[in-house]
């Protein structure tokens, strides 16, 4: 049975107006806090360990609970978004996500913090997809909606980098449980925040029926192919358990799309991969390839620093604030320029600058390296050219998407990344072990780290030709009729809907804030 789109069944409440400006901030929160929560427990790892008594096999759950329910569950977050609501997921997943950080903050024993991680992780998978969604349904194509993407990206980037940073100095000042519950404010302001600055959805048509058995094949299948490769470690690629575990996640996501097909209302419309939609299909292609290295290449140059250089937890955190600034540079850049240059552009430019960034890591990883011979340099070439594609990323995975699919649409975004990441990760531990061989010395690490580093490249190589040949060669003010026409639509099927105010001329830099930006009632438009 071919697909049909779902009846047009959520926009914005009008009752949102007053808190408008909490709307961008309360965003922001959730995409630095997801990111911060995947890497602030690393360094503190040991502590936890001695304090609790944790088995050395067992300590590494404590990551990989996060990561598998996160992944498992993101696809799932994202569509019920879409069906039940933005706001009321996003309140729900502040909630579940505050309580297990407190949980796991007072843990007592190893099975108490890993099931607290676990329930974290099905909290930011119900908080990551909803930020893109609102992102896109409520800021107009054009600068605003640049702007919002670009500030989006570089929280979630600074998200990683200070959760490296925060981890080692909480742990070394507070002790490890700090970084659990430090989590806990933050939750509750934005909560507060988020009732006042989130629109009420309200349904126009009839309610989509929840498809149950794809959330639950999707769910399984996602989930058991991150748990058979954060385990590759562990076991090996060819042993029967990882094999298993991958084979198995294989036959549960090939039932999945054959569900999929022939849902009337299904959980992922295999159409946003197809020909009609080759921005998004493009996108997440991106968004796969370049997590793989981007993920894996801020692993290793951690353990670098602290492995070969001999640098100190907060040390080796503060060695990360160039990436930062280099990522809020290429953001910046990206928002001016991508209304003239379009999408394609800045992700093949900024893939390939990510390429060299990562090559030059390649080339300068030593025994003997220094921050300026090695990091420096490396860092901000890298991160800028990976600041330059989270505008046209989050773009072009929402192109052409409808408001009652944003959320299924940034789900999948987040699960190319979730997933390209937990791939990498898995393949460059492997590609390092097997050039560091047998050696422990810094010279043996060095060498597997470049050679993880060399891989990366080749990754962030891949992704930029990838876009190059799948992405629709629009240009940008084509893209701007394609919205204009869509907006169209959209507000014609929503004519019960309060009258939209009047656009900001195209190609016009406005003054005001970002919250003045929000539409209420109708979103200014679909995406982009």
């Amino acid at each position: 049975m071919v697909n049909v789109n779902p009846n047009p069944s959520l926009s914005p409440s009008p009752d949102a107006r007053p808190g408008r400006r909490l709307l961008l901030p309360v965003l922001l929160t959730v995409q630095f806090l997801v990111s911060l929560d995947m890497s602030v427990v690393n360094i503190a790892l040991p502590d936890m360990g001695d304090d609790l008594g944790f088995a050395p096999d067992a300590l590494l759950w404590v990551v990989n609970a996060y990561a598998l329910a996160f992944g498992g569950l993101l696809m799932l977050g994202g569509r019920l978004a879409d069906l039940v609501g933005r706001r009321h997921i996003l309140t729900w997943g502040f909630a579940v996500f505050g309580a297990a950080s407190l949980a796991g903050g007072l843990a007592l024993a190893p099975g108490q913090l890993i099931a607290a991680r676990a329930v974290q992780g099905a909290g930011a998978a119900a908080l990551a997809p909803v930020a893109l969604a609102l992102i896109t349904v409520h800021y107009a194509p054009g600068p605003a909606r640049s702007r919002a993407l670009g500030l989006w990206g570089v929280s979630g980037a600074l998200g990683g980098a200070v959760g490296i940073m925060a981890g080692g100095l909480l742990t070394d000042w507070v002790g490890w449980r700090s970084v659990m519950l430090i989590n806990v404010p933050v939750v509750l302001a934005a909560l507060l925040a988020a009732r006042r600055g989130i629109p009420a959805d309200r349904r126009t048509g009839p309610a989509p029926r929840p498809d149950i058995t794809g959330a639950l094949l999707v769910t399984a299948g996602t989930t058991l192919l991150v748990l058979g490769l954060v385990r590759t470690e562990t076991y090996g690629w060819g042993s029967g358990t990882t094999l298993g575990t991958l084979g198995g996640a294989a036959v549960l996501l090939a039932a999945f799309v054959a569900v999929e097909a022939r849902k009337r209302e299904p959980l992922l419309r295999l159409g946003l991969l197809g020909t009609a939609h080759r921005p998004v299909l493009s996108a997440n292609v991106f968004a796969l390839l370049m997590s793989s290295g981007q993920f894996a290449a801020f692993y290793f140059t951690s353990l670098h620093l602290q492995q070969v250089m001999g640098y100190g937890p907060t040390a080796a955190g503060a060695a990360f604030l160039p990436f930062c600034a280099g990522i809020v540079v290429g953001s910046a850049v990206a928002t001016r320029t991508v209304g003239r240059l379009g999408e394609r552009t800045l992700l093949v430019a900024g893939g390939l600058l990510g390429a060299a960034g990562f090559g030059w890591f390649a080339l300068t990883v030593e025994a003997g390296s220094t921050f300026l011979g090695t990091i420096l340099g490396p860092s901000l070439v890298a991160s800028v050219g990976i600041g330059l594609c989270f505008v046209p990323l989050g773009t072009s995975a929402t192109t052409g998407v409808t408001p009652e699919e944003t959320g299924m649409a940034s789900g999948l975004l987040n699960s190319s990344r979730q997933l390209g990441g937990s791939l990498g990760l898995a393949v460059l531990v492997t590609v390092a072990a097997s050039a560091t061989g047998q050696g422990r010395g810094k010279g043996a690490l060095a060498e597997g780290y470049a050679a993880a580093f060399a891989v990366s490249t080749g990754l962030l190589v891949a992704a930029a030709l990838a876009t190059a040949a799948l992405h629709g060669r629009r240009t940008p003010s084509a893209a701007t009729a394609t919205e204009t026409a869509t907006a169209t639509a959209t507000a014609t099927e929503t004519a019960t809907a309060p009258p939209r105010p009047a656009k900001t001329p195209a190609g016009e830099e406005s003054s005001k804030n970002f919250g003045d930006d929000v539409e209420t009632g109708v979103s200014r438009s679909t995406q982009g």
